[in-house]
């Protein structure tokens, strides 16, 4: 009895395992374990490639494109130029020359017939360099205290250059004509100062050109003109 009982549950086991063995079969996944676990998942190229290169298709890198050129900052304009002390001033912008005075050059002062009761003065460049004549004398007779006034309808439109041995010319008008002038006086002495690049400034050492033996007569009525590049001009 105990023998046939152990055969039968062989039996039954038999055939338990055999048609699990045909299912497994039969949808073809064949068996699978069921405690095992999924492998982890392995990073691709594409991830762990640095992020300044791609990859061609045909797995090469291919070079990272080049920023865009940055245009460099405008630099601020360049301040205008400006002229030095001495410069004509008022004058058409030309090459900044050496002002005119008792050390460059020579001053003469001559009386003339015509017109009556006036005076030239003439300024000989006598320098290795040209020279500006600024504005106009300024004319001392003797220890006078006071400014001879120049004639505005004299200045010229540009400032004279006196180039190494030419001349420029003023004229002075010394006393009135008709008589109308106040306080007459003769001087025995005269002094001719020079205007730097600004009105009534220093232009540097001034002239003592010699008056005549007799000297000069001259009253309030003192006038000068501005510096001119012509005898005519001065006197006209």
């Amino acid at each position: 009895m105990r023998t046939f009982r152990h055969t039968r549950l062989l039996a039954v086991t038999g055939a338990a395992l055999t048609a699990l063995a045909l299912t497994a079969c039969e949808d073809g996944t064949g068996t699978r374990d069921e405690g095992a676990s999924a492998p982890a998942a392995t990073p691709t190229a594409s991830a762990t490639a640095p992020p300044s290169a791609a990859q061609s298709p045909s797995g090469t890198a291919e070079p990272a494109a080049a920023e865009p050129e940055k245009t460099p900052a405008e630099k601020p304009a360049s301040p205008a130029p400006t002229k030095a002390p001495g410069a004509a001033a008022g004058a058409d912008d030309g090459p900044v020359r050496t002002v005119c005075n008792g050390s460059n050059t020579k001053v003469t002062a001559q009386p003339v017939p015509r017109p009556l009761n006036h005076m030239l003065l003439t300024v000989t460049n006598t320098g290795a360099k040209p020279c500006n004549l600024m504005y106009y004398p300024v004319l001392r007779f003797d220890e006078m205290q006071w400014v001879p006034q120049a004639r505005p309808d004299t200045k010229p439109q540009a400032v004279p250059t006196l180039a190494p041995g030419e001349s420029g010319y003023a004229g002075v008008l010394l006393s009135a004509a008709d008589g109308s002038g106040d306080g007459g006086t003769t001087a025995r002495k005269l002094t001719v100062a020079f205007q730097g690049g600004t009105p009534n400034s220093d232009g540097g050492p001034a002239a003592t050109p010699p008056l005549p033996a007799a000297g000069v007569y001259y009253d309030s009525s003192l006038t000068v003109t501005y510096w001119r590049s012509s005898m005519e001009d001065a006197l006209g």
